[in-house]
């Protein structure tokens, strides 16, 4: 049975946005092959000028309508990156962009896709709500509803990543594609496997959400719960692209939450790049699935760096803690004069920075002459913060990691 998009239409689509969208970089990463074992090459959709690869399908989707069409405007639902996308080549097209957002949809992002030039109606609770308020606006005002995955010209517009991975990379033995409704794994899927068959084609989905993986039946039906992934925390995949999806998808992999902040500050340390939950997690399947992938040559797509800032910085806080090298000490002291200087002696006579202190006499459980002391510290290891808690119990005092 034919499918509904093929690899004509991809390269339709490639001719459509060439000059509109970036070719995006691929590079080869030496250090996060030898830290998977796989010979990793990494494609940075991240760097779209909205930050995430859906500029491909929104700008394939409406370069396609024709004059009246374009007169008569577009409406699109999202909270994120398809409402970027939307925007900003609705306004490089000119034509009138509607994108209908939750409500309680962060001002940042609200703020982001006006400034593209899009008109921003905030309606409902959920994206399912916001969808519906974008049907109505369409059947009331003529307005073309763009889809944000489930539709051949977004999934064709989508596969011209996998074009250009083939071409940079001169052919690999497998892709790793994040997929929420399954437009940019679809698309890419078409694009591969027409031309190097032999290419193995991995998506993945984040726990609580595999929608895709679920309606294919190879994982439990997703119970959804809060992700850092929300790009991709999709419970129901669109029909077109689970239809292609089961014919040309060789596997799905499901990542934990761990795994995708490891991947987001790899993503940061080691290739300088900043990645959204969903953009890191085909590098996620890396760090969960070794054995799958160890010694052949992998492109992974970055596709989205659209992380909010605070978010960001709490990811890195949390890896510096898990590596050891952000550690939080309770130490109880005797309550008397020099102590506390004799402490930070110890921790600065073994190179580590004290990056908070927290002193407190009035704690429950403590004994009145003696002091709790919390002690954030920045060591180089965890065999370095090892290290300075055996340097502190040598000279008498009760030390905990926390």
């Amino acid at each position: 049975m034919a499918l509904p998009v093929n690899l004509a239409d991809v390269r339709s689509a490639a001719e459509t946005v060439r000059g509109a969208v970036c070719e995006t970089a691929v590079s080869r990463s030496a250090t996060l092959s030898a830290i998977t074992g796989a010979d990793v090459w990494l494609k940075f959709e991240n760097l779209q000028f909205t930050g995430a690869f859906k500029e491909r399908g929104a700008r394939n989707f409406l370069a396609r309508l024709a004059s009246a069409e374009r007169q008569q405007g577009v409406v699109a639902a999202s909270a994120g990156n398809h409402a970027q996308a939307v925007a900003h080549h609705a306004r490089q097209l000119g034509i009138p962009a509607t994108i209908v957002m939750p409500a309680d949809t962060p001002f940042a992002k609200v703020s982001n896709t006006a400034l593209l030039g899009a008109q921003v109606v905030l309606d409902g609770s959920d994206y399912a709500d916001a969808f519906v308020a974008a049907q109505r606006i369409a059947g009331e005002t003529g307005a073309h509803l763009v889809p944000a995955f489930d539709h051949p010209l977004v999934i064709a517009g989508q596969g011209t990543v996998g074009l250009e991975l083939l071409a940079q990379t001169d052919g690999v033995d497998a892709v790793v594609v994040p997929i929420g409704g399954g437009g940019l794994v679809a698309g890419m899927a078409v694009a591969i496997k027409a031309l190097q068959p032999h290419v193995r084609v991995i998506g993945v989905q984040a726990e609580g959400y595999a929608g895709m993986a679920y309606v294919l039946g190879r994982a439990a039906a997703p119970s959804g719960g809060p992700t850092i992934a929300e790009g991709i925390a999709v419970t129901a995949p669109g029909e077109i692209t689970a239809a292609i999806a089961a014919e040309l998808v060789d596997d799905i992999v499901i990542v934990s939450e761990q795994r995708i902040e490891e991947a987001i500050a790899l993503g940061v340390e080691i290739e300088k790049t900043v990645l959204e939950g969903a953009g890191a997690a085909g590098l996620a399947a890396l760090l969960e699935y070794p054995a799958m992938f160890r010694t052949q040559k992998v492109g992974v797509i970055l596709s989205g760096g659209n992380i909010d800032a605070r978010i960001l910085a709490s990811v890195l806080m949390r890896a510096l803690a898990r590596s050891g090298r952000l550690v939080r000490l309770q130490i109880e002291l005797p309550d008397r004069p020099g102590v506390l200087a004799a402490v930070a002696q110890t921790v600065g006579n073994l190179r580590a920075n004290i990056v908070d202190v927290e002193h407190r006499r009035d704690l429950p459980g403590v004994a009145v002459k003696s002091v709790r002391l919390d002690l954030s510290i920045e060591t180089r290891d965890r065999a370095h913060a090892e290290e300075i808690v055996k340097a502190l119990e040598a000279n008498g005092l009760r030390v905990e990691i926390v």
